[in-house]
């Protein structure tokens, strides 16, 4: 499954990179004033961000209940990491879809 997640970044960024990231960038005017220094320049590397973020994520969830198992973190840190690594593949399904769903809708215009 990271494996998955780490091949979604490269494929979405290629598939709609530049052309969300173009569209973004003529609908705001560019990046608006108030927006993080570490905010992403295209559409793309949004996405390889979010998916990126996941992927550690999951693996921290993964590591955190390896080391519940071993005795080593608190059920509780257990119970949390594993939330936080549900919420990020529920996040990352959820991203997909609309992904898959957009470009079905775009393969479907006529030219």
């Amino acid at each position: 499954m990271i494996a998955a997640l780490s091949l979604l970044a490269p494929l979405a960024s290629q598939v709609v990179g530049d052309v969300a990231g173009n569209a973004v960038g003529v609908l705001s005017g560019g990046a608006p004033a108030n927006a993080p220094a570490s905010a992403p320049d295209s559409f793309g590397a949004m996405l390889e961000q979010v998916s990126n973020d996941a992927a550690s994520k999951l693996k921290a969830g993964e590591a955190t209940s390896i080391a519940g198992m071993e005795g080593k973190a608190t059920v509780q840190q257990v119970v949390q990491s594993v939330m936080d690594a549900q919420q990020a593949l529920q996040t990352v399904v959820a991203v997909r879809d609309k992904l898959v769903s957009a470009y079905q809708e775009v393969s479907r215009m006529s030219i």
